[in-house]
């Protein structure tokens, strides 16, 4: 597989950050070591009609889009939407999304035939159910895109939601990483890894729309590439980056011995989110932007890498397949100024 790379070049920005995770108050603790208490489920804190029948996925993907839109300003004291909502898209990466759903309605065909599934469940059914709930219930009208497309897949995500607002397709994108772990998860997956639980989201938003309604800017997302192996997403992403950058997110699974010691940069210090909450799947993407947003935001710093996947490992087709690298930078100037 031959690297490809964003040809985009408008300044994309990350203005609102939200985490929906037992124990993690918030995107500045997701490097904190974790509490001796698991923390309160953060689904607990839904309330309004229409819960029952929502999978897991889409109660944590609700309960993190909703930290994110306050975070960036963009939802008022009652909790609605003050901007647009027909140029205000969504995008969520997960793997195991709404597989409980799945499989509970093939029990139930199995066992009774079609005419026992429940008119209410059944649509829940559709892959695109969580990006779809999180729309409806904020009005986001733009795009509605759904990724579940192996380790890279929450790096996709955020390379999709900065490909529409280049593309002058949407002004905004709400992107999600999420997985959840139940029963169906821990059968398909085995007990042999802990496994995260919870939900990530960040918005995106077109430079000048940020300006225009007095937003602060978090961080720009910068240069994407995707390739068939680690060392050659890492090369594209970051072709021209005259300084090394201040953190390197690493992959879901450690480095194999396989990999060039050259494509560490060197005396770059290096985070393991999957060491603190467990295997992420396709949420990883999506949490390390988070996390890295977080952290440039409090240190000034210059940079920050995002990797996942790592090109074939002999573990069979679709599984570890393709390699990403995406590349955030510090927003200079002050607060709420567009990035230059």
């Amino acid at each position: 597989m031959r690297a490809a790379e964003s040809t985009v070049r408008a300044d994309v920005l990350i203005s609102g950050l939200g985490t929906a995770l037992a124990g993690v108050p918030g995107p500045d603790a997701l490097l904190d070591p974790p509490g001796s208490e698991p923390g309160m489920d953060p689904v607990n804190a839904l309330r309004g009609p229409g819960l029952r029948y929502k999978d897991r996925a889409t109660k944590l993907a609700l309960c993190a889009a909703r930290e994110a839109l306050a975070d960036a300003g963009l939802l008022d004291p009652d909790g609605d939407l003050t901007v647009d909502g027909d140029d205000f898209g969504v995008v969520v990466s997960s793997n195991w999304g709404n597989v409980d759903t799945v499989c509970d309605a093939s029990a139930t065909i199995r066992r009774s035939t079609y005419k026992a599934t429940s008119p209410m469940l059944l649509p829940n059914t559709a892959s695109n159910v969580t990006a779809s709930w999180v729309a409806i219930v904020h009005g986001l009208r733009g795009a509605n895109v759904t990724l579940c497309n192996g380790p890279t897949s929450g790096l996709d995500a955020v390379h999709w939601a900065r490909t529409l607002i280049a593309a002058r397709r949407l002004r905004r994108v709400l992107v999600i990483g999420v997985e959840p772990v139940n029963e169906p998860v821990r059968h398909l997956v085995g007990d042999a890894e802990p496994l995260l639980d919870g939900a990530v989201a960040l918005v995106a938003e077109a430079a000048d729309a940020v300006q225009a309604r007095g937003g602060t800017p978090l961080a720009r997302i910068g240069r994407y590439a995707r390739a068939g192996d680690l060392p050659g997403a890492l090369a594209v992403a970051r072709d021209g980056e005259s300084t090394p950058p201040d953190a390197w997110w690493l992959p879901e699974r450690p480095l194999s011995p396989a990999t060039p010691d050259t494509t560490r940069p060197a005396g770059v210090r290096t985070y393991d989110l999957s060491a603190r909450h467990g295997r992420c799947s396709g949420a990883l993407g999506v949490l390390q932007c988070v996390a890295a947003t977080a952290e440039l935001a409090r240190t000034g710093g210059h940079s920050m890498l995002a990797t996942a996947g790592q090109g074939p490992r002999g573990g069979g087709p679709g599984e570890d397949d393709a390699a990403a690298a995406l590349v955030l930078h510090r927003v200079p100037g002050p607060p709420g100024g567009a990035a230059s």
